[in-house]
């Protein structure tokens, strides 16, 4: 397709077509839209097309398509979507409506919103490298509340068998392939057609259960950096799926693995584990992680698909194609996992640390487990909520204790399984603790680490003190408990002096 536009939306260019006062109009194009930003509004128009996962072939379809995106961007985002406006009048003169008033008479159809800065979209913010680790816990918060209100596929229905799980990811892959300019590139694309199908029928077990655990749910689908933005200093959802039922109705581990690859395009993989990280620990849902791997290359596929078909449309190369190629297969294959588990005293700076280590992994493929956020799970309580326990009873007396090291040593060998490092953020204060995780990570034929940092005591005492004070973190340790920690620690041995990584205690709060 050329870069040359259609009548209507040249006509639309002009200010003085706009019902609001509008100095410019600006033009913005995906692969399946124009967006038109005309003074505080913007304006939808599905572009007349029929492709293989959406069809805006007849007007009806179009219309049909703007009322279910209405409908479903609403979920998260109502105060931008204003409503519908009809379009009357000729291609070369066209008439913009008023919202919401059909009469009968359209040539075409748009969704109106409320226009917002394009600098504040995640994909702009992470480009200019602003994005920071509290946005992108605002946004794991963010997916989770939608998710929990989502609609929850009937068990009955086709949506999330492991049988239509593969159809959507094998028809993405022929329609790439149709697409890419050179037998290297469709090279690759074999390759990860091939770890497509031979994962998918190793993970069905996995697919299956995810389903009748009610994880399949009506989802964004489309949820990129992209269709992310900082309105009112909060991050919004907007812009989801409402052509193709198959691509939103998916799992909830799909839903995070598109913002999750996309930031590792923009050569973020600290903030991909944070996002994974956040997500995990604040849902609780271990049991995605063995398919989150699957899914991630299905997305990054997904968006090589759509960089593809925009190449095609505007004949230019394939170069953010290839970079998506390059993406899925590092993905497919990733590097050997490690264990790390952290060490110290209650205020030392151990969960500091361990967000230290996230946020500089350089491949996005480290998991942490809190034991402060797990021993709460355990006995079914929320990571801020208080257990009125005393010091050494109710959730942290001695059997509480091995409930919890046991959740967290089954949790860590369930992730290494699946082909994650893992971080371990717990007390690990005596010698026996600690050394069942470095024989689970000999047997594993993995590296072993241990992060221990330093602090003085007056610092300690003055984070806990501060914690406490604050009352937004998961950890419940008093002066008394630093008190009781320092009579029972065993410190580390010379063989486990050997698997310290340095970090800066004294920095770490």
């Amino acid at each position: 397709m050329s870069n040359s536009k259609p009548p209507i939306i040249s006509a639309l260019l002009e200010p003085w077509r706009y019902p609001e006062p509008a100095a410019n109009v600006e033009l913005m194009e995906t692969h399946a839209s124009w967006v038109l930003l005309a003074g505080n509004f913007a304006y939808k128009i599905k572009k007349p097309i029929t492709l293989p996962f959406l069809d805006y072939g007849t007007l009806a379809q179009r219309l049909a398509c703007c009322q279910t995106e209405l409908r479903l961007n609403r979920r998260f985002a109502s105060d931008l979507y204003l409503g519908l406006v009809e379009i009357s009048g000729t291609p070369e003169q066209p008439i913009i409506g008023a919202l919401d008033q059909v009469t009968g008479n359209a040539i075409e159809y748009a969704v109106k919103m409320k226009r917002f800065e394009e600098s504040a979209r995640l994909d702009h913010v992470c480009s200019r490298g602003e994005l920071i680790p509290d946005q992108i816990s605002q946004l794991a918060n963010a997916i989770i509340n939608f998710h929990q209100i989502a609609a929850i596929a009937p068990t009955m229905s086709r949506f999330g068998s492991a049988e239509i799980l593969l159809a959507p990811a094998l028809e993405n892959i022929n329609t790439l392939q149709a697409l890419l300019p050179t037998p290297a590139d469709r090279h690759q694309l074999e390759q990860l057609e091939s770890w497509t199908q031979s994962e998918h029928e190793r993970l069905i077990p996995q697919f299956t259960a995810r389903k009748s655990e009610g994880r399949i749910r009506e989802c964004h689908g489309d949820l990129h950096l992209g269709n992310l933005v900082i309105i009112n200093n909060q991050v919004t959802l907007f812009d989801c799926i409402e052509f193709n039922d198959t691509f939103r109705w998916i799992d909830v581990a799909s839903e995070i693995t598109f913002p999750y690859i996309d930031l590792l395009d923009h050569n973020q993989p600290g903030l991909a584990c944070w996002l994974l990280n956040q997500w995990l620990s604040r849902s609780g849902d271990y049991e995605s992680v063995p398919v989150l791997r699957f899914y991630a290359v299905y997305r990054a596929l997904v968006r090589a698909k759509v960089a593809a078909i925009l190449a095609a449309q505007h004949e230019n190369d394939f170069t953010v194609t290839k970079v998506y190629l390059t993406l899925a297969k590092d993905l497919a294959v990733p590097p050997k996992p490690s264990l790390t588990i952290t060490h110290g005293l209650a205020g030392c700076g151990k969960t500091t640390a361990a967000k230290q280590q996230l946020l500089a992994d350089r491949n996005g493929a480290t998991l942490c487990l809190r034991s402060d956020i797990e021993r709460k799970r355990l006995f079914g309580l929320t990571a801020n909520a208080s257990s009125n326990s005393s010091v050494s009873e109710g959730i942290y007396n001695t059997d509480a204790n091995k409930l919890t090291y046991d959740r967290l040593f089954d949790l860590t060998a369930r992730l290494l399984n699946a082909g994650w490092s893992v971080i371990v953020d717990a007390a690990f204060l005596l010698h026996a603790e600690r050394d069942n995780f470095r024989r689970l990570a000999e047997q594993s034929g993995i590296d072993f680490f241990i992060l221990a940092p330093q602090a003085s005591n007056e610092q300690m005492m003055d984070r806990i003190r501060l914690r406490l004070a604050e009352g937004q973190d998961a950890s419940e340790a008093t002066q008394d408990v630093l008190k009781m920690q320092k009579k029972i620690i065993e410190p580390l041995d010379n063989n486990e002096r050997k698997c310290i990584r340095k970090v800066d205690g004294e920095a770490a709060g």
